[in-house]
């Protein structure tokens, strides 16, 4: 079976496999996340403030991992350590935007204050543009 970024040309389709690769990775990133929220919750008392905190430490160390061996291998090397910080750095960023394209969409947009879920998605969609080019461009370049 072909997928869709094997029909596309050259550097377009190798674009659409990471973006695709991105998502996916996200997808685990989400599970883990959720998954530690609940155990910092209920297995060890903390308050959702402080599980939320480890959360977004573990689930974005595990999808910088996963990028890093899978979606975006062929960057150029770089100590562990600085790619790690840098990709926290990137997504704290691109959460930010998350949260700002969800805030004002509920605060200014009829539809979106009805519908906030709907602003979720958007900002979401935000943030992941954000952080997949951040990742591409300035954590695991050349790849």
């Amino acid at each position: 079976m072909t997928d869709l970024a094997s029909l596309l040309p050259g550097r377009f389709g190798h674009l659409v496999r990471q973006l695709g690769a991105f998502g996916g990775v996200g997808v685990i990133g989400l599970l883990v996340d959720m998954a530690v929220v609940w155990l910092c919750l209920r297995g060890a008392g903390l308050n959702p403030y402080a599980a939320r905190a480890v959360s977004f430490l573990v689930a974005a160390t595990t999808t910088w991992v996963l990028n890093r061996a899978f979606t975006f291998r062929g960057a150029r090397p770089e100590a562990a350590h600085r790619q790690w910080a840098k990709f926290l750095a990137a997504n704290a960023v691109g959460g930010a935007v998350n949260y700002g394209v969800y805030a004002a969409l509920v605060s200014g947009v009829g539809f979106f204050a009805a519908v906030p879920e709907a602003a979720v998605a958007v900002g979401s969609l935000a943030g992941l543009g954000f952080n997949f080019t951040a990742s591409r461009t300035l954590v695991f370049r050349g790849a």
